[in-house]
């Protein structure tokens, strides 16, 4: 039997993140485009997770990742 993967906002973050880093999208973006990556049985989940972070799907992705550091700019 498949476990659910548990969405917290920390794997959402990171999983923005590598998204963003990969260029498969953008920080611009609104959160809803993330449903694309995450499988549709559990987005009713990760809606949940970001209600509880204050989060709307229409707020920026970068306004999920937050602000970042970058070595070489």
């Amino acid at each position: 039997m498949l476990q659910s993967v548990q969405f917290s906002i920390n794997f959402l973050q990171d999983e923005a993140r590598h998204l963003v880093h990969r260029g498969v999208v953008s920080r611009q973006q609104p959160i809803y485009v993330l449903c694309k990556y995450i499988p549709a049985r559990e987005w009713a989940h990760v809606e949940c997770e970001l209600e509880r972070g204050d989060f709307l799907l229409r707020d920026r992705i970068g306004d999920l990742i937050g602000h970042e550091e970058w070595e070489n700019d």
